[in-house]
């Protein structure tokens, strides 16, 4: 399962800068997301895969059989962070295409269209 997941973290890193590097501002929105999204299976697969198990440690259960509940709060406050990210990038990105009335990052460089 963890191969699985580190393929999955690997791919999304990559499509997120790949979308990063693009001249659209949509598509550097959409890389940001993918990158919080491999952030956050990155912090819960270091955080131990384990089925149906509770967080807290009984007579019976031993610590290497329950998962980890740090990476789960790290992921709740990540999720809650990216989520602002991206609202500010929403709003930066929408501000920038009223001003430019373009999509194109490189467009962002002139300032003809703001003379008139």
């Amino acid at each position: 399962m963890e191969i699985i997941l580190s393929l999955l973290i690997g791919i999304l890193y990559a499509g997120g800068v790949y979308l990063i590097l693009r001249r659209s501002l949509v598509k550097v929105l959409i890389g940001l997301l993918l990158l919080g999204h491999a952030a956050n299976l990155l912090i819960f697969t270091l955080g131990r895969l384990v089925k149906a198990k509770p967080a807290f440690i009984t007579d019976e259960l031993s610590a290497s059989a329950v998962a980890d509940p740090l990476p789960q709060a790290l992921i709740l406050t990540a999720i809650v962070i990216g989520f602002g990210v991206i609202s500010f990038a929403v709003v930066l990105f929408k501000r920038a295409y009223d001003a430019v009335e373009s999509d194109d990052i490189d467009n962002l460089n002139t300032t003809d269209s703001l003379e008139a």
